[in-house]
């Protein structure tokens, strides 16, 4: 048969160094996958159970390799299902190509059945849209699209009608008007600070007395950089949650997650600091930068549209996180390690103890905590950890040391629920050899996670390396939300929306052919953590944890501790729990 333009496109997906897909069928995407079963070999076709899931591993995917995440879905509902973690993608800039069904270009307009009008759709994730209504458009649409989520670490999409799909590929468009030949490959932008702009940075570094690094996802390749600068300046080094992998936690000077997540150490650094030199973050919550006028400022980045986003910046320097690092050090002066880098050294110890005890506090039956803390000194060294969003986000932040090589992510800036399990099912894709584990709530688990365990039971068997841990907080409860309602809104615990049905997940893994485990003593975690490691097969560890464990921030405001109490003088159905745990934890 000849070529047609679903033949054509995955031609050009492979000119574009396309391995892996990730997608769900339907008759509005007949044609490529038709032509998808010709080339069968040449691509790792993954069958998620959901195309959210399908958009959430081509947004991992990227996040884990550096390539860009492609995802495949039907016309009508399929593509609406994409939507959420495409808004993943775009906001935390990672680079991710949609490819999209639609029904036949000759029917739209006439309120056809799945006829939804995509344009409209995906104008707003997608820093590219475009439907290809004529063969000869195929080629320079999908390039674009490519170049465009490199260019921008953004979201593109690509509308492919199903009777397109099917007709007569037009691979070279003939050299004449109104037709355009475009190529493959791409050059990320790389902008390069000015020689002067550099020494401006480096006399705000050099005067400063008390130095704080502040480093987000965009310093993630910039590890060494990161730490030379860090010594040279005495500095404190604090991390966004996406930045968490950048340097290790077992580094004297790093005060570990900022923020509501953070600890008291990174609270300190930056309550105190005189400079502060911020390397690839937009670190949202400004409330716990420092003071606006306390310090001086200096920002790296690679988009001059997030300079003095969250803090007013009195040098920026736009280029690549590590080149940038390269060229500054040389002009930055040596500071000795005087009382700021002690006071720094101090509190990095003082915080990490009181993690310590808060995880060791007990709670009815275990501490949530308590599994991080077990967790973090049994890690191997090149683990990559993928979080989900709840309350563990916080544990995952505070109480996890990374060190090594390992990696670790999740949703940071849409900080949506569902992401677990599909980012951890791209990332063992990505690294078969390497150890993953997946960090969820139990209510993340019923949104999605229990479906996507049957992806993982199709595919486990392809990797290398079988340790794949999905651990399950079981506390019964959507529990950050809870939280919130209660220091934010000063409401008591709602049960009605807050309760979450119990689930035999451990027993639910075994019936997938996996290893279950279901703790409930604070005495079993730690061999729990270590039977897990040691599994042949995926296992699926769930811990019943103790919801009255309160998340708290590194300070607490006076507004957040009248919340608390009127959430409790209005008859919260977990008030004395609280009100126990709570005592426990600020105590420790």
């Amino acid at each position: 048969m000849s070529k047609t333009v679903a033949d054509h496109l995955w031609e050009r997906l492979g000119q574009w160094n396309v391995e892996r897909i990730f997608g769900y069928p339907g008759d509005g995407i007949n044609g490529i996958m038709g032509a998808l079963g010709r080339v069968a070999d040449q691509f790792d076709y993954v069958r998620v159970r959901h195309e959210e899931m399908a958009a959430f591993m081509a947004c991992a995917h990227a996040k884990f390799t550096g390539e860009v995440g492609v995802c495949l879905a039907t016309s009508g509902p399929g593509a609406i299902h994409l939507l959420n973690g495409l808004y993943d993608a775009k906001m935390d800039h990672m680079p991710v190509v949609a490819l999209v069904g639609q029904q036949a270009a000759s029917s739209l307009g006439s309120d056809y059945q799945q006829e939804v009008d995509l344009h409209t759709l995906f104008k707003d994730v997608s820093a590219y849209v475009e439907t290809v209504v004529h063969p000869a458009q195929l080629r320079h649409v999908i390039d674009r699209a490519f170049r465009v989520a490199i260019a921008e670490r953004q979201v593109a999409t690509v509308i492919i009608p199903n009777d397109i799909q099917q007709l007569p590929a037009v691979e070279s468009p003939p050299h004449q008007h109104a037709n355009v030949l475009s190529g493959a490959g791409a050059i990320p932008p790389r902008p390069y600070a000015q020689e002067d702009d550099l020494q401006a940075a480096a006399d705000i570094l050099n005067a400063g007395k008390k130095v704080a690094l502040l480093v987000g996802a965009g310093a993630l390749q910039a590890r060494s950089e990161v730490m030379a600068v860090a010594e040279k300046l005495s500095a404190g080094v604090a991390k966004a949650l996406l930045g968490k992998g950048v340097v290790s936690d077992e580094l004297p000077y790093v005060t570990g997650s900022i923020g509501l997540l953070g600890t008291e150490a990174s609270d300190l650094l930056m309550k105190e600091c005189d400079t502060l030199l911020i390397v690839g973050s937009t670190f949202p919550y400004t409330e716990f930068l420092p003071q606006e006028g306390q310090a001086r400022a200096v920002q790296i980045d690679l988009h001059a549209r997030n300079i003095s986003m969250r803090y007013p910046i009195e040098q920026p320097l736009l280029g690549d996180a590590a080149e940038t690092l390269r060229r500054l050090l040389p002009l930055l002066e040596s500071k000795p390690h005087d009382r700021w880098r002690a006071r720094i050294e101090k509190s990095v110890v003082d915080s990490w103890h009181s993690i310590e005890q808060r995880a060791l506090a007990p709670a009815e039956p275990i501490n949530p905590q308590r599994v991080f803390h077990e967790l973090s000194s049994q890690l191997p060294q090149d683990a990559i950890l993928c979080g989900d969003s709840g309350s563990h986000t916080n544990w995952y932040a505070r109480d996890i040391r990374m060190s090594g090589q390992m990696l670790g992510s999740l949703s940071g800036k849409l900080a949506t629920m569902g992401c677990g399990i599909p980012y951890a099912i791209a990332a063992k894709f990505a690294h078969p050899d390497r150890p993953v584990i997946a960090l969820v709530g139990d209510g993340a688990m019923q949104m999605n996670g229990n479906a996507e365990l049957v992806t993982l039971q199709q595919y486990w068997k392809r990797f290398s390396n079988p340790t794949f841990i999905v651990m399950v907080l079981n506390n019964g409860d959507l529990n950050q939300v809870t939280w919130e309602q209660r220091a934010l809104a000063g409401d008591p615990k709602f049960a009605p929306a807050q309760d979450v049905l119990d689930f035999p997940y451990a027993r639910y893994g075994e019936l997938l052919g996996f290893k279950g485990l279901r703790i409930h003593r604070p005495d079993e975690v730690a061999d729990a953590w270590q039977q897990a490691f040691e599994a042949d097969r995926p296992v699926v560890l769930e811990f019943v944890t103790d919801p009255s464990v309160p998340p708290l921030p590194p300070h607490i405001s006076f507004e957040q501790a009248r919340a608390f109490l009127g959430a409790i003088a209005s008859g919260d159905p977990n008030r004395w729990d609280m009100l126990k745990q709570g005592a426990r934890q600020l105590l420790r």
